[in-house]
Order: structure tokens, then C-alpha cells, then sequence
């Protein structure tokens, strides 16, 4: 049986963005009308309602939470 895997497709936040909540990595960027902000899987999951209505593109890359960065990430 032939299995296909999801393209990987490459990260736009990288391992030195902050969540703006508490400083742990970033996995999510929000960006509305008057800036962006970064925050972690759990501040993301705990503001997802609001962040949703007040922003206009939401960049999620929670997939790589607990995934082994790449040689070439750091």
C-alpha cells in the first residue's frame, strides 16, 4: 500500500519569535490593522475568539509544536 505524506511546506515564524504573552516559542502570528502579535499554541487557544474577529490573516503553524527543528533552523 502506497501512503502519501502532506507536503511539508516551510515555516514563516522561526525559532527566535516570541509568544508576546509569555516568551515561549512562537507557533502562531496574528496580524490586524495596527500590528502583529505572536503567541505560543496555548495563548493563541486561550485569545482564539478574540484574536479571530479582530484580526484579518492569522498565520498557523501549530503543526511544529514538538516537532525536531532542522539542522539549518537555528
Amino acid at each position: 500500500m502506497i501512503t502519501e505524506e502532506s507536503p511539508i511546506r516551510e515555516r514563516q515564524l522561526v525559532k527566535n519569535d516570541r509568544c508576546d504573552s509569555c516568551g515561549s516559542e512562537a507557533f502562531v502570528l496574528v496580524k490586524m490593522i495596527n500590528g502583529e502579535l505572536m503567541f505560543c499554541g496555548h495563548h493563541y487557544m486561550k485569545n482564539q475568539k478574540a484574536l479571530n474577529s479582530q484580526s484579518y490573516e492569522i498565520i498557523d503553524e501549530r503543526e511544529y509544536i514538538n516537532v525536531k527543528p532542522s539542522q539549518s533552523s537555528n
